[in-house]
């Protein structure tokens, strides 16, 4: 991370964005970092971005996709054979006379007698199969058929009504019948005004439910609902993006999945990534049918996206692929029939409906046939390893259609691909210091059979082999050196030799000044200090330090608060509700909340030293240089957290609370854990 050192006088600063601060030197001998310079608008630069063209075919399946299906069929190639002999005996690809659209004007979703979801979700799959059936086999009687169903329910669907299980009506069968449609258009047999109808009921029907529940989640607390059902409604609003051509929905979608508050965003749906990148899914302490239905819509949304050239798979340093290979280690086994679930690592996961302290047995395993998307993307495009994923794709072939409307299926055939000519080398290589130690954790490469991690006191080395034979899990943790700067590379040894090396991570084991404000008054009115956007991203251990007098003693005013919004954050304030000191981090707003406290407030009218470290799980808290509260179980960090935009001194995330009243002085933000000594130092310094 940059140094970033900021001046605040006693000015009022509301107003002020995050660059706005004024450099200056000061007591520490730190240089200042030069102030950015103005945007300057190019001469000939257009001042309105050109509308997207969408490219079609283009949800989860391209034109190209159907040459490569139809090629593979056409010469009886495995596994691609065995695929669309799943596709021919599911019942749904037919064209007999017992095969008919049964359209209703109101689709019911519920658990009362009126329920008739099934309608829709059985003449969805069969558009949909009818349509990759007409493709391959370039049969128009398939292509007739499934137009039967898509007009049939363009003329009659109105409403999608019932409990709340409406809306994942609208979702699944949104994305489902979106694909289905986006198939058909190339047909030149489907008349204008009738896809034009099929993307009217798609605009008036689907997607104000799903754009509803992503914006109230049915007027419910946003942990109440688990991460399938943002997904699915992400699912649908996207593809109807790309289906009627509206760039707004689709960035609608896009947008949510990286930042959205709700469960079904990247970093809540995956929402803890634990060494050598498994990623607890937000169901796995729920059951296994739900948390296998969530991953295959998060690649179903993920593959749509990539077909239109935006890479949701690669998020977040491959964020999908962390919690897919999770899910699936979770419902494998080894060759002794020894569960893989009961030895993984678990976050505890608090929401409305209570705290789950470890992956669910419930539903295990559970063979959803989604895998094969997510190991080809990974694997035979990128040449990335995915060993859990591989091995329950392997598990689950060949893949049919599931048969309960949850996933469209039958990815053997529509989603394999010829293997890749070579692996990737190691790639996503992270450094973090973690409990004073570096921890390190990679993607590997698919044809890799171990790796060595290597070690510079420089950038781009020379390095030196600290690790070699890594085999399984791809991580490493390095301790025992000095205080200092270390950079890190990653290779594999592979048939063709050693790989090239990972990128260089770089790993600071001394605790390190990153950010500092001299001096702020703020009237507890309006007045605030904003920092930087991620001031605080991509921290582990760390040190937050700043004198502080408060002249107001009301409970939840802000000595800091940073984050995106109420759902992740970390803070300090002088006084919780009915309570003291205390620093707070979460990652799902009050239901994801670790704290460290003091029974008593912070003290009013005199200037008062406050410290907070984090070292591994243990976050202390430090008054005047004295130990003052212990959390051991503080698995939050900084880094764990989206990079925040809402970083700011004396002021809250959430707007009922009051500004903070009073002076700061050498605020600081460093790198590292201080020692109690190093901590009683700074507070007289």
């Amino acid at each position: 991370m940059q140094r970033r050192i900021f001046c605040a006088g006693s000015l009022g600063l509301a107003a002020l964005g995050p660059l706005a601060l004024a450099g200056c030197g000061g007591g520490s001998g730190d240089s200042a970092e030069p102030a950015a310079a103005a945007p300057r608008l190019l001469a000939g630069a257009p001042l309105v971005q050109a509308a997207r063209v969408f490219k079609h075919p283009g949800l989860l399946h391209t034109e190209a996709d159907f040459d490569r299906m139809r090629a593979k069929v056409n010469a009886d190639a495995q596994p691609w054979a065995d695929g669309w002999g799943a596709l021919l005996t599911t019942g749904r690809s037919h064209l007999g006379k017992n095969n008919y659209p049964r359209p209703v004007a109101t689709v019911i979703r519920d658990n009362t007698p009126n329920n008739n979801v099934s309608k829709l979700y059985i003449d969805t799959a069969r558009a949909y199969q009818l349509a990759v059936r007409w493709k391959i086999s370039g049969d128009v009687a398939y292509a007739n058929k499934a137009l039967e169903y898509l007009n049939a329910w363009s003329g009659v669907l109105t409403t999608i009504a019932g409990n709340a299980d409406r809306f994942l009506a609208a979702g699944i069968y949104g994305y489902q019948f979106a694909n289905a449609a986006e198939i058909m258009r190339t047909y030149d047999g489907w008349a204008p005004a009738d896809l034009a109808r099929f993307q009217t009921m798609m605009l008036n029907v689907f997607y104000p439910l799903n754009h509803q529940f992503l914006v109230q989640h049915n007027d419910a607390d946003i942990t109440n609902y688990w991460a399938n059902w943002d997904q699915c409604n992400l699912a649908s609003i996207l593809a109807i993006g790309v289906l009627c051509d509206r760039q707004d929905l689709y960035d609608e979608a896009v947008g949510y999945y990286k930042t959205g508050a709700g469960n079904g965003a990247a970093n809540q749906a995956v929402r803890f990534i634990h060494p050598g990148y498994l990623g607890q899914w937000q169901e796995s302490s729920r059951d296994q049918g739900h948390t296998t239905l969530g991953v295959g819509l998060a690649a179903s949304f993920c593959e749509m996206a990539w077909n239109q050239g935006d890479d949701l798979y690669g998020y977040d340093n491959h964020r999908l692929l962390a919690g897919a290979e999770y899910v699936a280690k979770s419902n494998l086994a080894d060759a002794n029939g020894n569960l893989y679930y009961t030895s993984m690592p678990f976050d505890p996961y608090t929401n409305k409906h209570g705290t789950g302290l470890g992956i669910s047995p419930a539903s295990l395993p559970f063979t959803r046939p989604v895998w094969e998307m997510i190991r080809n993307h990974y694997v035979n495009r990128l040449g990335l390893a995915a060993p859990w994923t591989t091995l329950m794709a392997q598990k689950i072939r060949v893949e049919g259609d599931g048969g309960n409307g949850d996933q469209l299926g039958l990815g053997t055939l529509t989603f394999t691909r010829d293997p890749i000519a070579a692996g990737a080398p190691p790639s996503g290589l992270t450094a973090r210091l973690v409990g004073g130690k570096v921890e390190l954790s990679w993607w590997g490469g698919a044809y890799a059979t171990a790796y060595t991690v290597k070690r510079a006191t420089s950038a781009g080395g020379p390095y030196t082999t600290v690790a070699s034979g890594i085999t399984d899990l791809l991580t490493f943790t390095d301790s025992g050196m000095a205080p200092g700067a270390y950079y890190y590379v990653v290779t594999a040894a592979t048939p063709s030799g050693e790989s090239a090396p990972s990128n260089e991570a770089r790993a600071d084991t001394a605790v390190t000044l990153l950010t500092r404000v001299a001096a702020a008054t703020l009237n507890g009115v309006d007045q605030y200090v904003p920092l930087p956007a991620g001031v605080a991203a991509g921290l582990a251990d760390f040190t937050i330090a700043t004198k502080v007098f408060w002249n107001a003693a009301r409970d939840w005013e802000r000595v800091f608060d940073f984050g995106t919004g109420m759902n992740q954050y970390l803070f300090l304030t002088p006084r919780a509700f009915r309570g003291g000191l205390s620093f707070t981090i979460s990652n799902n707003g009050g239901f994801g909340s670790q704290t460290v406290s003091t029974p008593t407030p912070l003290a009013t009218g005199q200037w008062v030293h406050v410290a907070i470290t984090l070292s591994g799980s243990t976050a202390t808290l430090y008054v005047n240089g004295a130990v003052v509260g212990t959390n051991t179980a503080m698995t939050r960090a900084p880094f764990r957290l989206d990079d925040g935009d809402k970083n700011w001194l004396g002021r809250s995330q959430y707007p009922a609370d009051p500004y903070f009243n009073g002076k700061l002085e050498e605020f600081r933000i460093y790198n590292g854990a201080m020692t109690a000594a190093q901590v009683a130092a700074l507070a007289v310094a």
